[in-house]
């Protein structure tokens, strides 16, 4: 990697720099430069569906100021970064994906009719633009400079691709001198912009509906200003719950994407199989597909081979894919929209299922069937993972591992069957891979479905390699079937129907992928 120095880019080196600095260079480097044509069109199709969702935001909070960070760029090591995400509200609100400008923020300005009620926000978005060839930006800032990072649009560009009003970054510094006690934000986008606000209000307002002595205990004081933003945090979160057309077209070419993912490994499982460190190759074959089809992954890609597959989020990825094993691998494809798939299958290293696996697999798989079977509008969210466990406890009673009957398991003081499935049965997604994180219990997990809504059904078992409460068969064998469902005015798709999910398919499916 090449490096220079430039003083507005703290994390550079100057005690290694090269960037010419003579005045001669600083002529030459400024002029001859072809006029480059405004990529100004007309706008994606996602602004609109962002226009009506900032209408959402604005109609819960009429009278703030609401503040939503993209995020800056994370720093990994030293003066290099993490591949850059923004925040997810950023993007639903927005409308820009994987090409957001790091450090861009949503303003919505609340606006007063002539008789002074409140009459909705004024979106703006503040960015950082291009500099001029005529500024030395663009070639020694290794951090944001033409040269390193590559263009950025001008405000223009950005204003008919995303239909906002665009500003440049700087001016937002008004929009922080303005802070007052009914300018709320998102506070975990960019702690920068979180701190500044938060002094701001302290020291201007006196937080007005709190204790703003000097006596006040500052973690008090901090936790009321905190909950001022808890509303924002907590209703931008609910807002995705139930995705608009757009979004769910997403979710359909984001499982697309994974689908191909997933037959790339096994097209790839001769040399996956050879290598020492097999679930690194099946790791990168399924984030090869993600990068050529998508932004990259959702989530950590597991790939875990063997025993590994007991342990729920395995993503080192460090270790053989031996034949006779299964492997499961828990993968998905974010788009450049930012969202993503999440799909799991547990596959038989060898091509075909041995007696018990096959019995383990075909349970996880029941479980599953009985989940899709219950989902329809109306129906709670935890009914889901009731209907599931059902089927792991009658199961696992059949095979004798319970030290009581399904039924006295399945009673609020039993749960001996959650000894091998401790995790949910269904999360939510969308551009997050746990999307809606921060809704209210009342409309997640005990909320009721309706059309719209895109969550995973991911039952498994998972008998640990030390556990000595199964037969030893049973022992360091794990399985997952995830899928991807989208509740509909009747019933519910899976958007993931295309993967194949029962034994047999699984079989038939690695046969005809094998190359």
């Amino acid at each position: 990697m090449a490096e220079t120095d430039q003083k507005d880019a703290p994390r550079a080196t100057a005690n290694r720099s090269t960037t010419p600095g003579s005045e001669a260079f600083k002529t030459y480097i400024s002029q001859g430069w072809a006029e480059r044509p405004s990529r100004a069109g007309g706008a994606r199709e996602q602004a609109a569906f962002a226009a009506e969702r900032r209408a959402r935001i604005s109609a819960l909070h009429p009278t703030a100021r609401l503040v939503i960070p993209a995020g800056p760029a994370k720093q990994r090591s030293n003066d290099t970064d993490y591949p850059y995400r923004a925040h997810s509200a950023f993007a639903h609100l927005t409308g820009w994906g994987s090409d957001t400008v790091p450090g861009s923020v949503l303003v919505l300005e609340p606006r007063t009719s002539g008789a002074g009620e409140p009459d909705g926000h004024d979106a703006v978005l503040y960015f950082r633009e291009a500099a001029g060839r005529d500024s030395d930006e663009f070639y020694a800032n290794p951090e944001i400079g033409e040269f390193w990072t590559g263009p950025r649009p001008t405000a223009d560009d950005v204003a008919a691709d995303l239909a906002l009003t665009t500003r440049g970054l700087d001016a937002f510094e008004s929009i922080l001198d303005a802070v007052d006690a009914n300018t709320i934000l998102v506070r975990e986008a960019d702690l920068a912009i979180t701190e500044r606000v938060d002094a701001q209000r302290f020291l201007l307002t006196g937080l007005d509906e709190s204790p703003a002595d000097a006596d006040a205990d500052p973690e008090t004081l901090a936790g009321e200003l905190a909950e001022r933003d808890a509303d924002l945090a907590r209703d931008v979160s609910e807002m995705r719950l139930v995705k608009d057309a757009f979004e769910i077209e997403q979710m359909r070419l984001a499982v697309a994407a994974t689908q191909q993912g997933f037959e790339d490994v096994i097209g790839d499982l001769p040399e996956i199989t050879a290598h020492p460190r097999g679930e690194r190759l099946v790791e990168g074959t399924f984030d090869r597909r993600a990068r050529a089809e998508g932004n990259t992954v959702g989530y950590d890609t597991i790939a875990a081979s063997g025993p590994h597959a007991c342990i729920l989020h395995w993503t080192r990825n460090d270790g053989p894919v031996l034949p006779g094993d299964l492997i499961l691998i828990d993968a998905g494809v974010e788009l450049e929209s930012y969202y993503t798939a999440d799909i799991t299958r547990t596959l038989p290293v060898s091509g075909t299922f041995t007696e018990v696996q096959r019995r383990v697999y075909e349970a996880v798989r029941e479980a599953a069937d009985a989940a899709f079977a219950i989902v329809r509008p109306g129906v709670r969210f935890r009914e889901i993972h009731a209907a599931a466990m059902e089927v792991v406890a009658r199961r696992t009673a059949e095979w004798g591992l319970l030290p009581v009957s399904a039924e006295e398991a399945l009673q609020p003081d039993g749960g001996q069957h959650r000894r091998y499935m401790v995790h949910g049965t269904s999360h939510h997604l969308g551009l997050d891979v746990h999307d809606c994180a921060q809704a209210r219990r009342d409309l997640y997990l005990d909320g009721v479905l309706e059309p719209g809504m895109v969550f995973t059904i991911e039952p498994g078992l998972y008998f640990q390699p030390d556990d000595l409460t199964v037969p030893e068969e049973y022992r360091g064998i794990g399985v997952r079937i995830e899928d991807d469902v989208l509740v509909t005015a009747d019933g519910c798709e899976s958007l993931s129907a295309g993967i194949p999910r029962t034994a047999d398919e699984i079989e038939a499916w690695m046969a005809r992928s094998a190359r």
